[in-house]
């Protein structure tokens, strides 16, 4: 662990992004990095956020839903509320 204040969990779910994208200095990278050793949950979390990136990329272009597709999900987020 190094010397600095070390993340909770609200602040890794902050930096999430940013550490996926490579883009925090390594200080903040190294208190991630710490973070995940030590908590199960943000662990978790960052493997569903990672499995929704891949999930999403693969997704088509906006407009290329086919109807029934579409319609399927209106009605399932519908059904969900």
């Amino acid at each position: 662990m190094t010397d600095a204040e070390p993340l909770d969990c609200d602040e890794f779910v902050e930096l999430v992004t940013a550490y996926l994208e490579d883009a925090l200095d390594p200080a903040d990278r190294q208190r991630v990095l710490d973070h995940l050793d030590l908590c199960d949950g943000c662990s978790t979390y960052l493997e569903q956020i990672r499995a929704t990136v891949r999930a999403v990329g693969d997704l088509p272009e906006p407009g290329g839903l086919p109807d029934a597709g579409r319609q399927r999900l209106l009605d399932a987020f519908r059904r969900g509320l």
